[in-house]
């Protein structure tokens, strides 16, 4: 399957932070696991990317699992004629990234385990978790791949303390575990909250055990689809300091403001090497 679409640079969807399980294979090619299913992408040129499937595939998962439908275009374009430099530079330099529609229930659990870890960590911890809870299937179109697909919340709800310590989680495993009995016994309904609001999903969210706001937010924005969610890490919180003196106007990109803080983020870790 062939795309072209000049804002899906797949390098920089892989490095803004939002997915951990998409992973370089070779200089211009990735792979991702994502609602049960492997894939892996080629960047062929800027403009064009190749999809390792067949078209009822793609349409069933893939085009709305990559925001395919959403004008990129636009938003980019918009910033670009605006008046804001950092943001025409951000904007420019990131105009690739595009915000993965994930799992709400692995966006839940991913984001609990990236507190005080870097990427590396994190995608090793979920790796293991994939391995050690998740069911192993053999797909891919371009030939045999062993994968394990993420658990499920009754699967991670039975986990025990002691086995996802041994998986690096560390303090984290309560999290996980609560977390997972909050989806599982209904106390948390993803689907219902990704049809609501933003506001709604983050104080919901912000309920459970071991998710504070920037999960929350993380969670609403990569897993809800909430574009008008804007997570607060370490580089936005430089972003708004350094750039804006904590005086950013959210309200400007009402609607999109999600996307933006992709830019922001993508750019500034750029700009600090």
């Amino acid at each position: 399957m062939i795309i072209h679409n000049e804002n899906f640079i797949i390098e920089q969807i892989a490095d803004s932070g939002q997915c951990f399980r998409m992973n370089r294979i070779e200089q211009d090619k990735f792979s991702v696991i994502a609602y049960g299913r492997y894939l892996e992408l080629t960047q062929i040129d800027e403009k064009t990317v190749h999809l390792s499937c067949k078209e009822e595939e793609f349409h069933e998962i893939w085009e709305e699992y990559f925001d395919l439908a959403n004008n990129y275009k636009g938003i980019v374009d918009s910033l670009l004629d605006g008046e804001d430099d950092f943001l025409k530079k951000a904007a420019e330099y990131g105009r690739g990234i595009r915000i993965l529609k994930q799992e709400p229930f692995e966006a839940l659990i991913s984001f609990i385990i990236s507190q005080n870890k870097n990427i590396p960590a994190i995608k090793t911890c979920i790796e293991a978790i994939c391995k050690r809870y998740g069911e192993r299937k053999i797909g891919g179109e371009c030939g045999p791949v062993e994968y394990y697909t993420f658990p499920g919340p009754e699967i991670l709800s039975q986990a025990s303390k002691e086995d996802l310590r041994k998986l690096k989680t560390g303090y984290r495993d309560d999290y996980i575990i609560s977390a997972a009995k909050a989806v599982f016994q209904g106390e948390l309904n993803l689907k219902k909250l990704a049809e609501g609001t933003q506001e709604e999903a983050v104080k919901a969210l912000i309920g459970i055990h071991g998710v504070g706001n920037k999960v929350a937010n993380c969670v609403s924005l990569y897993g809800l689809h909430h574009i008008e969610a804007f997570p607060v890490d370490v580089w936005i919180k430089k972003v708004l300091k350094e750039i804006y003196n904590d005086n950013f106007a959210l309200e400007r990109y009402q609607g999109y403001v999600g996307i933006v803080q992709q830019y922001m983020f993508y750019y500034m870790r750029h700009l600090q090497g």
